[in-house]
């Protein structure tokens, strides 16, 4: 078909999305570039396609937290798919999802808030009360609200989205388990562990039961729950969590992923609980090397292990003096 036809575009664009899942942001990059301007020349630049190509993009540099290059292409986005396929239409209702997840990434919450509460009132408009999309959104807005504080307006989105995906998905979808996963993580917030626990179990089993053991979303159940046990002082119940969570991002994620940095953090954490310092110290070390290398000197994952291996450091020498 030639190097330009638009079926490679999209051949490059799913490429990418490989590369992006294997934290390959360099390799993912280049591809969902030149599948942006291929879309662009061939299709014109207000095709709904360049909508799609400029929200991956956009993800994409989300991710690295190069917010300022994510925002117009997020904010383009919308605007094409309004003009091209009208303003109630599903395609728009995601541009805006993911126009408003940039915005709560980067702490404006009162920007984000109209745009998720639209994608919502769309969804529900166009694809019915009880689609999996409409408990998407719901699931959305009601994060954004836990991130505020506002827990008892986030509750009761987050329980009728996990009633939706129930209903409509089957009660051992992946989705249900992500949507028990955040409830838990809400009531743990909350300081409710005895409610948190069964849920986060649960959407561990099933994540275990439809994934695979090895998964990463099982690694994510994993290193939540043992966060739980942690904030409970339950500190050998965490371990052994962690250490399982971390092995199965090396495994599939490969060593150098930012969710192999996270899990490292969190066991470096641990350890620094329990005055293991010297255990804590070459984990923050290898995760803060890591975010810097994937993410950048400025990402907010990095800024965190920069802190906390700073901490500990100074905790450390102050532990030497007072000997």
């Amino acid at each position: 078909m030639g190097a330009d036809h638009p079926d490679v575009a999209t051949s490059l664009n799913n490429l990418a999305h490989l590369y992006r899942a294997q934290g390959r942001y360099s390799e993912a990059e280049q591809l969902y570039g030149r599948s942006l301007t291929i879309r662009e020349q061939q299709l014109g630049a207000d095709h709904p396609d360049v909508a799609t190509s400029l929200n991956n993009l956009a993800g994409l540099y989300q991710l690295q937290g190069r917010y300022s290059e994510a925002e117009p292409l997020y904010g383009r986005s919308p605007a094409i798919m309004e003009q091209q396929l009208g303003a109630g239409h599903p395609d728009v209702a995601l541009s805006l999802n993911n126009l408003a997840a940039l915005y709560q990434s980067q702490g404006r919450y009162s920007e984000a808030e109209p745009l998720y509460v639209r994608s919502l009132a769309i969804r529900e408009q166009q694809l019915g009360a009880d689609h999996p999309d409409v408990a998407t959104s719901l699931n959305n807005l009601a994060y954004l609200y836990q991130s505020q504080g506002r827990y008892s307006e986030a509750e009761p989105l987050y329980v009728r989205s996990l009633s939706i995906r129930e209903q409509q998905l089957g009660d051992n979808h992946p989705d249900v388990a992500n949507s028990l996963n955040n409830l838990a993580g809400l009531y743990e917030s909350q300081g409710r562990y005895s409610e948190a626990e069964p849920l986060y179990v649960r959407s561990l089993s099933i994540r275990e039961q439809q994934l695979g053991a090895d998964h990463p979303n099982v690694a994510s159940s994993l290193n939540n729950l043992a966060g739980l046990y942690e904030s409970q002082g339950r500190y050998s119940e965490a371990e052994p969590l962690y250490v399982r969570s971390l092995s199965i991002r090396e495994q599939q994620l490969g060593a150098d992923h930012p969710n192999v940095a996270t899990s490292l953090n969190n066991l470096a954490a641990l350890y620094e609980s329990q005055g293991r310092s010297s255990e804590a110290e070459p984990l923050y070390v290898r995760s803060l090397a890591i975010f810097e290398q994937g993410l950048g000197v400025n990402h907010p994952n990095t800024v965190t292990v920069r802190r906390n291996l700073e901490q500990l450091r100074e905790e450390m020498n102050g532990d030497e003096m007072m000997e």
